[in-house]
C-alpha cells in the first residue's frame, strides 16, 4: 500500500452519526440510473442536451438541462438518500409516500458532505435540488405495442419547509418522480457501498455504479472501452477517456480506494471483477444476500462470522414468518441490531 495520500475524500463524520437508523445502514440506488448515463460528470454547469440511442436506433433517451444545467453525479446523492428512506419504510411495513420530508443536516451527514463551511453546504444542496427538479428526461417507450413519448423530471418538486436566518435549510420536502418511485415499488434498486460517498471523482462514482449494476456478484464482467465511454456519459474523447480509466486503475492499485470492484484495462476492453469473492450461501436461495451486503455486514458487526449471523437471520425470518421485501436491507438491519445486543464475540 502506498504512503501517498489516498484519493478518497475523508470520512467527515463519526460512525455513530454517519449511520442513520432510517437507512437500516443500507444505501440504495435505482438500477436505471446505474445502467444509463442520466447524470452529468461535470462539476461545472453542463448545458448540453444528451441523446443516447440503442444499437438499432429504435429506443432512445434524451437528457435536457434546465437554466441551472444538468443534474450531476454528485446531485444524485439526494436521490440515493430518498430511495434509501423509502426502502427502509417498505421493509418496516410503513406506508411510503412520494413526498418525503427530512432534515437537510441528516442528508449532509449521511452522504459525507462537508458541513464545516456553514451555509455553503446548504447552498450547494439547494443548487443540487434545483438541477434535479429542472433536468428533464425524455424517452420513447413501448406500451401495448405502441410507442409512447415520456417526459419527466428527476424529482417532481422540492420545498424548503424551514430555513434559518443565515441561510441554513432545516426541513426539506422532496416529491419523487414516478420514474424513481416506480423503481422503488418494483424493488429495482441495489445496495451501495458507503465508500461511494468518499469517491472524489465523478468518473470513479460512475464506474462503480456501472460495475454494481452489471458485474454484481459475477466473477467477471467485460465491456468494450468505447461502449463504457458511452455508458458513463463522458464528454471526453476516447483517447482522454482511456487515460482517465488508466488513472483510476493505477490509483486503485496504489490505494485500494475503489469500493468492491477491481478494474483492468486490456487493450480495447475493460474487465471488472469483485475484489472479494462472496462465499457461497449455505442457506435458502430464496433469501440470497448479495456479496455487497455481506461485505457491508462486516462493518456493522465487526468480529463476527457473517455466516453465523446469516444463519441466525434465516432462522428468525422463518420462525416469525416475516415477508422480506428487500433482502439486503433487512439483513443489514439484523446485523446492526445483532451487534447492539451481543457486542464483539
Amino acid at each position: 500500500m502506498s504512503s501517498e495520500r489516498s484519493p478518497l475524500l475523508p470520512l467527515r463524520h463519526e460512525p455513530d452519526f454517519f449511520v442513520c437508523d432510517v437507512f437500516d445502514s443500507a444505501f440504495k440506488g435505482d438500477q436505471a440510473s446505474m445502467a444509463h448515463p442520466i447524470f452529468s460528470l461535470s462539476k461545472k454547469p453542463d448545458m448540453a442536451t444528451r441523446r443516447y440511442e440503442s444499437a438499432d436506433g429504435d429506443q432512445w433517451v434524451e437528457v435536457r438541462p434546465s437554466a441551472k444545467g444538468l443534474a450531476t453525479v454528485f446531485d444524485r446523492d439526494v436521490i440515493i438518500y430518498c430511495i434509501s428512506q423509502c426502502v427502509s419504510r417498505f421493509n418496516e411495513g410503513v406506508p411510503v409516500p412520494r413526498t418525503l420530508r427530512f432534515k437537510a443536516y441528516d442528508l449532509l451527514i449521511a452522504t459525507n458532505r462537508d458541513t464545516r463551511g456553514g451555509g455553503r453546504a446548504y447552498q450547494l444542496l439547494s443548487e443540487a435540488l434545483e438541477r434535479l427538479q429542472g433536468t428533464q428526461v425524455a424517452t420513447n417507450i413501448q406500451t401495448g405495442g405502441e410507442e409512447v413519448l415520456d417526459v419527466f423530471s428527476l424529482i417532481d418538486r422540492f420545498r424548503v419547509v424551514r430555513a434559518t436566518r443565515d441561510g441554513r435549510m432545516q426541513d426539506v420536502e422532496v416529491t419523487l418522480s414516478d420514474w424513481v418511485f416506480n423503481a422503488i415499488a418494483a424493488t429495482e434498486v441495489l445496495t451501495l457501498n458507503k465508500r461511494y460517498f468518499q469517491l472524489a471523482r465523478s468518473i470513479e462514482r460512475r464506474l462503480y455504479e456501472i460495475a454494481r449494476k452489471h458485474c454484481g456478484d459475477k466473477e467477471e464482467w467485460l465491456i468494450k472501452l468505447d461502449t463504457l465511454h458511452r455508458k458513463t456519459g463522458s464528454q471526453s474523447t476516447l483517447r482522454e477517456f482511456r487515460r482517465m480509466i488508466k488513472s483510476v486503475i493505477d490509483n486503485d492499485e496504489k490505494h485500494d480506494h475503489m469500493p468492491t470492484y477491481r478494474f483492468t484495462l486490456d487493450e480495447d476492453r475493460v474487465i471488472v471483477r469483485p475484489k472479494e469473492k462472496p462465499p457461497a450461501l449455505c442457506l435458502g436461495g430464496a433469501l440470497a444476500v448479495s456479496g455487497e451486503a455481506r461485505i457491508e455486514s462486516k462493518s456493522l458487526a465487526p468480529g463476527w462470522d457473517t455466516n453465523v449471523i446469516l444463519g441466525a437471520w434465516h432462522e428468525w425470518v422463518r420462525s416469525k414468518q416475516i415477508e422480506v421485501r428487500d433482502i439486503d436491507a433487512h439483513f443489514l438491519s439484523f446485523c446492526r441490531k445483532w451487534f447492539e445486543r451481543n457486542g464483539r464475540p
